[in-house]
């Protein structure tokens, strides 16, 4: 049966397009359904509110996409180093990149950024179609093709649909697919900084008993924040004047950049753990947040979502290739065996991350602390988590996998 699309991917965010682009330049047909237009302009000296830590083997899907130059002519900030401490004892790690050889453990760079170079780059592709503002608003794929209901294009067929839509995710819902988790009982406070002292393309954070603090280095001597706490307390930081803001936030982060001088807006957003019970359907596959979200502790959420994508079209690409349904469960089972366990084991590594340094009990707040400082000694197992959370280790995806070398 002529299908209007081979792939119709619902979401053109970061995740999405990074599958769009990676399907670019091939011979399937591919539309991505957006509802809202891309920002692709800002004045210079502005920084967005929402970053997110790239890995190295980000960095080469990004590059192996060829939209990392684009990026790079934006705004990235590399950061060396990363000193992490407890609020509650003496337990510190440092992490340096030039100890396992490298110049640098990744980059902070602005979402707006990212989105905006991949836009750039789908629209390059002759195969891929963008259309947007658009929206879904049914979803058949009980058929031999999937029927897409859409708000202003009426209806269209595709082989295989793609939820990059998000932990709302509409394409996850009308497939009827149930998620597991639950609530943090946490929000993230984020906003932009200037410091007393330089970040020394450092990230730094401070474990807390409500949650963790980030400061994560831009390369114009600022800092994008991360503030994990409850939500009344979240609440409470939003309210504050700037002048106040600042006060606390220089407290809460024990001086070590000195008096923070300057801040941005403000603003929060919940945080949630949430696991889709599958990947997959029939003519069907979840990808980044729709699948499944994570704590933002150690900046890995979007980095699991790009994976999830280059594994995806990696899968496709072959299962075409040798003249095979890209939609059938069967095929996009591998997918989903490939990605799922990954991204669970991430997820409980962090859940375990929270607990330990959020417990009040003596015994864990002992046990950290030593763990910390045990780590910090013990140069072998500090350069395997260097390694990790670079995306140098694991069974990656072609894309990335230049990383892994």
């Amino acid at each position: 049966m002529n299908a209007d699309y081979d792939v119709v991917i619902i979401g053109g965010g970061m995740v999405g397009n990074t599958l769009a682009c990676a399907l670019g330049g091939s011979d399937l047909k591919v539309a991505i359904i957006e509802a809202r237009p891309a920002e692709i302009e800002w004045p210079p000296e502005s920084i967005g509110m929402r970053v997110s830590a790239i890995t190295a083997a980000s960095q080469q899907i990004f590059t192996a996409l060829g939209a990392w130059d684009a990026m790079s002519a934006m705004r990235i900030s590399p950061f060396r180093e990363m000193r992490v401490w407890d609020a509650e004892g003496n337990g510190a790690v440092h992490f340096d990149s030039a100890e396992i050889g490298q110049d640098k453990l990744g980059h902070i760079i602005e979402n707006r950024v990212i989105q905006a170079a991949l836009t750039q780059r789908v629209t390059a592709f002759d195969n891929v179609e963008l259309r947007c503002p658009e929206q879904l608003e049914d979803l058949d794929t009980s058929g031999a093709l999937a029927q897409l209901q859409l708000k202003e294009g009426g209806t269209i067929s595709a082989r295989l649909v793609v939820g990059a839509d998000g932990a709302n995710s509409r394409v996850r819902q009308h497939a009827g697919i149930e998620t597991d988790g639950w609530p943090y009982h946490q929000s993230g406070v984020v906003t932009t900084i200037h410091t007393e002292l330089p970040h020394q393309e450092t990230a730094w954070q401070r474990f807390m008993p409500n949650g963790p603090l980030a400061f994560l280095p831009l390369n114009n001597g600022g800092c994008s924040i991360v503030w994990s706490t409850t939500p009344e307390h979240a609440d409470e930081l939003l309210a504050l004047s700037d002048e106040e803001f600042l006060i606390a936030l220089s407290h809460a982060s024990e001086h070590r950049l000195g008096n923070v001088i300057e801040v941005g807006q403000r603003g929060a957003f919940p945080l949630n753990r949430q696991h889709a019970n599958t990947y997959i359907g029939n003519h069907l596959a979840l990808i980044g947040d729709a699948a499944h979200t994570i704590h933002p502790l150690a900046g890995q959420g979007v980095n699991l979502g790009l994976l999830d994508a280059a594994a995806l079209a990696e899968v496709l690409l072959d299962a075409h290739a040798k003249g095979k349904a890209i939609g059938a469960t069967h095929i996009l089972r591998r997918y989903e065996r490939w990605r799922k366990g990954d991204n669970l084991i991430m997820m409980t590594a962090m859940d375990g991350f929270k607990k330990l340094f959020g417990s009040e009990a003596l015994s864990l707040k002992w046990l950290r602390n030593e763990g910390l400082s045990i780590t910090d000694k013990l140069p072998v197992l500090k350069n395997q988590i260097m390694l990790h959370a670079m995306g140098y280790k694991g069974d990656l995806p072609a894309l990335a996998r230049y990383a892994a070398a």
